[in-house]
């Protein structure tokens, strides 16, 4: 068996420049990324993102654009540009002449700070500097569904606060964001009624930035840093939000990081960043390749759809640790677009999170054994939001528990445009006037599901206790105290609604198989954990619950939407909710036909963006049906952008992260699926496909296993008795 990690096989290598923006290649820590290009003149370009630079209107803005430039330019000729997976690392390669450039760009894994480092055969000067446009106070020229002040009716505009430039510097430039003003969390609190609820504003006073450093350097100019001569530079971008802050208070703040970061040798922190990547690859990958020995060829399937699950989940790497979760509309990864030439904070849909967007990036994380990139989603959810969703239900309904909006800006609010501009003082129904999910509540079972995945693969009790339980409490509460009990005392879910799809429905499909799939999770775990008064209700809601819907056609029972539904308006599959994400008819389980007959009868399919149908298939055994949708996916790049796996914009914007989320997802469901303790071999695996993999399942278990010619043929489970646990499946 090849147990290398080493992801060389989908580097990517371009040999010309890209001359703009849609030429970038990502690049991140987790928190801080960049959109990397060299123009035409030799210059390298990058815009700057971090999960935290939100504005005073709520906009997650870039911290600004870098130029770094060498005078005279680099060499002419052979040009190279290489992403190295492996240590997370670009590097620019001019020839010509006889004379050698090389340029390294890295974010630093374990510090906030960006670095480029140039090496000459032949010395050059060197500069780097801010390109700000960002430079007075503009309306904003798009507003999006989720800005705040959208459909306004007293005609506010968003305006566009300038960045602001730190003058007073020696030998280093500083630019930064301050937020004089904050318009929105108040806004949105008192016209949803919850003023009452205190917590402190997250945008006045939040100021983000950037400082340049570099030894020997000097001002040439307010947003100019330049080298003397000489045959090797380096520049250090350091990056920092302060939330609330003054700009002299984060400038003092970020020269103390600049500091301390400078402090350890750039060898050891060099040394330290590869060893980061090294530890992210071997934690888990999935190698296809094509049984009659053609898996090289680049444009083969197999090789498609290996880099592309490869990139996906480097790009997740990049930004998946910052202190909010990943944006699905374009991650850290944005650039300006036509309709907005010059502005890189622009994101169709907005600022906004959409819980059925967000989640998706997420959904592959454990079996990728990437537990690391998962917290953000968990704290702002589970931890930080959950007193106020709490708050929400007692002051709409008067009763207990939570709900979790499937809108909602990053301090919990719902979108002004969603919840409607109606006074709150005036309103009979407090709920949100839009209809489009006013009563999809599925976010928090999905939420508590997620969650017991990750308690599952990791064994984290003390999540358990502080996270998941309390999460656990609110969202069952909720849909016990909220729904009255029918005549057989089953709770009657009306008015409710399917996603966004079936607006008039009665017992939904998502809430129902979630609820189901969560309690009878919950009620296994072992009884130390778990209280009996705790266990006891738990288990009395759980009877009370409606039975899963189907419905006859043609003679065929198959899943159903709802138990009524009407009012279509969207085009997802919520019957099919009760395959993924809740997996409670799968090809191992009974009556798995409901599903499958479903699955042939969907009113709406597709291989991109949000369309679940490549998981549906893999979890229900139908391997080449699953091949064909993850091999159209993985093809389904953006063509406007170089990058392989910037996908988009399908339903979203690019990249797009949901389109790459269920990626991810569908080719490890195919290799492998978990029930409880069994863990499922090769469920939905095509016979002409080959595969090394390291995945992670549930128990602290991790499989390495390589597939050749459609049996197993090296399989090592750790911790080794787990591997009494193992079924090899084929069902095609």
């Amino acid at each position: 068996m090849n147990h290398h990690t080493t992801p060389s096989r989908y580097d990517i290598t371009w040999t010309s420049p890209s001359g703009t923006y849609d030429g970038s290649m990502p690049l991140g820590n987790g928190d801080i990324a960049v959109n990397a290009w060299v123009d035409n003149a030799g210059d390298l370009l990058f815009y700057i993102a971090k999960g935290d630079s939100w504005d005073d209107y709520g906009r997650l803005l870039k911290i600004g654009r870098v130029r770094v430039r060498l005078s005279p330019p680099p060499p002419q000729g052979d040009f190279m540009q290489t992403l190295t997976l492996g240590d997370g690392t670009i590097t620019c390669r001019f020839r010509g002449g006889g004379a050698e450039t090389l340029i390294r760009l890295r974010v630093d894994a374990n510090n906030p700070v960006i670095s480029v480092s140039i090496e000459s055969s032949e010395q050059a000067a060197a500069s780097a500097s801010f390109e700000v446009w960002r430079t007075a106070p503009e309306p904003l020229g798009s507003v999006e569904v989720s800005d705040v002040l959208i459909d306004d009716p007293a005609g506010r505009e968003t305006i566009v606060e300038p960045d602001i430039v730190i003058e007073d510097l020696n030998g280093r430039i500083a630019l930064c964001h301050h937020n004089g003003k904050s318009i929105g969390p108040a806004l949105t609190a008192a016209g949803q009624g919850l003023d009452g609820f205190p917590r402190q504003d997250p945008l006045l006073g939040r100021t983000f930035g950037a400082l340049i450093t570099a030894d020997g350097a000097s001002r040439t100019g307010p947003l100019t840093l330049t080298r003397p001569v000489a045959a090797v530079h380096r520049f250090d971008i350091f990056v920092h939000t302060v939330h609330p802050s003054t700009v002299a208070g984060w400038l003092s703040e970020i020269e103390g990081i600049a500091q301390d970061v400078n402090a350890v040798p750039e060898n050891e922190r060099r040394s330290a960043h590869m060893e980061w990547w090294r530890d992210f690859w071997d934690r888990s990958r999935i190698d296809v390749r094509t049984a009659d020995g053609s898996d090289e060829d680049p444009e083969s399937d197999a090789f498609i759809v290996s880099r592309a699950y490869a990139l996906q989940r480097f790009m997740n790497a990049c930004a998946g640790r910052g202190r909010y979760p990943i944006k699905f509309n374009g991650s850290l990864f944005t650039v300006p677009y036509q309709d907005a030439p010059g502005d890189a904070d622009y994101r169709k849909w907005g600022p906004g999170y959409w819980w059925q967007n967000t989640r998706l990036p997420y959904i592959g994380m454990c079996a990728s054994g990437d537990f690391d990139l998962m917290p953000p989603l968990f704290r702002m959810y589970a931890r930080e939001l959950m007193p106020l969703f709490r708050h929400r239900v007692q002051v709409y309904f008067g009763h207990g528990g939570a709900f979790i909006p499937e809108c909602i800006y990053f301090w919990g609010d719902v979108f002004t445009h969603t919840y409607g501009w109606t006074p709150f003082e005036e309103r009979e129904d407090k709920l949100q006037e839009g209809g489009w999910h006013k009563w999809e509540w599925v976010s928090g079972p999905e939420l508590v599901f997620m969650m017991l995945d990750y308690y599952e693969h990791t064994l984290d009790e003390a999540f358990l206790t502080d996270t998941l339980l309390p999460a656990a409490d609110e969202i069952i509460r909720f849909f016990d105290e909220h729904y009255r009990t029918g005549e057989r005392g089953r709770l009657h879910m009306h008015p409710s609604q399917a996603l966004e799809t079936w607006w008039d429905c009665t017992d939904p499909m998502p809430e129902i198989a979630g609820l189901h799939a969560v309690t009878g999770r919950l009620l296994v775990l072992p009884e130390r954990l778990l209280s009996a008064d705790r266990r006891a209700y738990w288990s009395a809601f759980r009877d009370k619950l409606p039975e899963i819907p189907t419905v006859d056609v043609d003679g065929k029972t198959m899943l159903a939407p709802a138990a009524r539904f009407a009012d279509k308006r969207n085009v997802e599959n919520p019957e099919l909710y009760a395959v993924f994400p809740f997996r409670l008819f799968a090809l191992d389980r009974p009556n798995a036909e409901w599903a499958e007959e479903a699955l042939r009868r969907r009113l709406d399919r597709g291989a991109e963006g949000w369309r679940q149908d490549d998981i549906f298939m893999a979890y229900l055994g139908l391997a080449e049906d699953a091949k064909a949708n993850l091999v159209a996916r993985s093809r389904n790049s953006h063509k406007g952008s170089r990058f392989p796996a910037f996908w988009g914009p399908n339903y979203d914007w690019v990249p797009d992260q949901d389109h790459g989320g269920i990626l991810v997802k569908a080719l490890q469901a195919m290799l492998m699926q978990c029930d409880g303790k069994e863990i499922l071999l090769l469920p939905a695996w095509p016979d002409d496909w080959d595969a090394d993999f390291k995945l992670h399942a549930p128990y602290a278990t991790t499989v390495r296993c390589s597939i050749r010619g459609g049996e197993v043929v090296d399989l090592v489970v750790i911790p080794a008795e787990r591997l009494a646990d193992i079924r090899v499946m084929k069902k095609v």
